[in-house]
């Protein structure tokens, strides 16, 4: 293997090794308790397994999503990738990696505990290294995969290593038994926990980051672009899988006292960011806080500056007016503002965006790729998409405001599940209806 597939490959890991991958599975694994493995490994599918894909989907095709978004409906195109970019880049993604760095990085060191001017001096200096990075696109592939990834991947090693040791032996913990009340609840629990990595709908993002990266380094289709591409995608996919299962069983096995749950709740805490500081303060005292932190710090940092230079890249492609440095500059800028309303406030906020999004995406990537062994006709993209849209965006609102009630006779709803069989049953119509009209094919 070629050292810079191994290069593009951590730049890949480091750039989806976030906030969230870092606090969401020890949250997953306290509350799914004896229900652990079914709930990790949904998570796991969601959390690699579909970014994984969108990133090999994305490098079967020239024009990448770009294109065959326009070939479904240019409009419709241009609409959906900016909600994606904007979602993963300044309103939700970018601010979280502040938000999140900020917490675990600078809170433990703080005994009056946080405050608006901490928060702002720590997030100035975040997103300004953050612009630094992400100012100049072609050097950022070397910072990233070769400098900062190996000392974050060094660093949550050490972390999972003591973390294990210090609690071989116990039991795991009891769980929320009405969340993850048996295999099956579980497993869907975690597929749709793994939603909030953001990762699955980052994929069409980070994919055109990946293939140029790949070029830049001298390859091109003749000479094995989708080759490279799937292995720097395995190699960024294996680290993932590994930090997740392991981050996850150190969550299911922490024990927290009624005092300390009720400490998390007056304060509106976020439990994995909880377990996570104190199994390191527990193993490392007060050089855990730090370990923590620099991991945090790291992962949230070489996140941040993927995520900048992916949505200004695309906002630049799509309006070439204004140069990238400025749209790098006005996404770093909003996303240190919204930082500063503190993370609960930011994850919050992006959960119901993402259950409308993830269903799209999904249904795209996974119809893309059943067009790659069967020719399928365009109307049979339109169709499922135009299908799964409306029954995400009306299952959110029945959520949200409690109507559409008729939304939870839906087969699969309880695990959240139910655009799939409108995806499936809009391919199939839109396949018939293509080949009668004798519509244009993808392929």
């Amino acid at each position: 293997m070629k050292k810079s597939t191994w290069v593009v490959g951590f730049m890949l890991f480091a750039i989806f090794f976030g906030a969230g991958n870092l606090i969401f599975p020890p949250n997953l694994g306290f509350t799914s308790g004896h229900y652990f493995w079914p709930s990790i490994f949904g998570f796991i599918l969601t959390g690699v397994g579909l970014p994984l894909l969108g990133i090999i989907i994305g490098s079967l095709d020239e024009t990448g999503y770009k294109g065959v978004l326009h070939k479904i409906n240019p409009i419709f195109g241009v609409v959906f990738l900016s909600a994606v970019y904007l979602t993963i880049g300044p309103l939700f993604a970018i601010p979280r990696t502040g938000a999140t760095s900020y917490e675990m990085a600078v809170l433990p060191f703080l005994s009056k505990g946080p405050s608006a001017m901490s928060l702002f001096i720590f997030t100035l200096i975040f997103f300004g290294i953050t612009l630094w990075l992400a100012i100049n696109p072609s050097k950022m592939v070397d910072r990233v995969g070769a400098i900062l990834t190996p000392a974050l991947l060094i660093s949550i090693l050490a972390l999972v290593v003591v973390g294990i040791t210090s609690l071989l032996g116990t039991h795991a913990v009891k769980g929320n038994t009405t969340m993850y009340s048996n295999m099956n609840t579980s497993f869907f629990n975690g597929f749709t926990n793994g939603y909030q990595t953001m990762d699955a709908i980052a994929a069409i993002a980070f994919s055109v980051i990946v293939i140029n990266a790949i070029k830049d380094k001298g390859i091109t289709k003749e000479t094995g672009l989708f080759k490279q591409t799937v292995l720097a995608g395995m190699i960024a996919a294996i680290a993932l899988g590994f930090i997740y299962l392991t981050l996850g069983w150190i969550g299911s096995h922490y024990h927290l006292s009624s005092s300390q749950l009720a400490d998390i709740k007056q304060h509106n805490l976020d439990l994995g960011t909880y377990i996570l500081t104190h199994i390191s303060n527990d193993a490392f005292g007060i050089f855990g806080k730090l370990l923590i932190g620099i991991i945090v710090s790291l992962a949230c940092l070489t996140t941040s500056t993927g995520l900048v230079v992916a949505v200004s890249e695309y906002f630049h492609e799509i309006y070439g007016r204004i140069p990238y440095k400025v749209y790098a500059i006005v996404f770093t800028i909003f996303s240190f503002i919204l930082a500063n309303q503190g993370l609960k406030a930011v994850i919050d906020k992006s959960i119901p965006v993402l259950m409308i999004l993830y269903p799209i995406a999904m249904t795209l990537v996974l119809i893309m790729l059943v067009a790659k062994f069967v020719p399928t006709p365009i109307i049979a993209f339109q169709i499922p998409i135009i299908l799964v849209t409306i029954v995400s965006v009306l299952s959110v609102i029945s959520s949200l405001f409690k109507t559409f009630t008729f939304m939870n006779a839906l087969p699969l709803k309880a695990q959240s599940m139910e655009w799939l069989l409108f995806a499936i049953i809009g391919y199939i119509i839109g396949y018939i209806a293509g080949i009668k009209q004798e519509n244009i094919k993808y392929q």
